[in-house]
């Protein structure tokens, strides 16, 4: 049976992701776009806080801002390309022994 793609990339503006930060991660995310870091997306995994999803472009890295405005550089998650485009469109996917039910 061949399973069809359920990832999307609904291209949301800058200024909309960034009324879903809290003033500390938006304070961050300030700084770190001054070194061209950029806002990718906003992960909203269910009955947890969102996660916002940074991109540094000179070293090719994720990163994720928590919830006080830390950047966290090694996420216990993988960030997955599209499979067609090679993209990131906003899926992750959880290691089994860091999974948000583990925390």
């Amino acid at each position: 049976m061949a399973q069809t793609e359920r990832r999307h990339s609904p291209h949301h503006s800058c200024r909309e992701l960034r009324r879903e930060l809290n003033e500390a991660q938006r304070d961050t995310l300030g700084e770190l776009e001054r070194y061209g870091w950029e806002l990718k997306f906003v992960r909203h995994p269910l009955f947890q806080p969102l996660v916002p999803v940074l991109y540094d472009p000179d070293r090719r890295g994720y990163a994720i801002l928590e919830e006080d405005g830390t950047l966290n550089e090694h996420p216990p998650f993988v960030i997955r390309p599209h499979h067609r485009c090679g993209q990131v469109a906003g899926a992750i996917r959880w290691h089994g022994c860091c999974s948000p039910s583990r925390w």
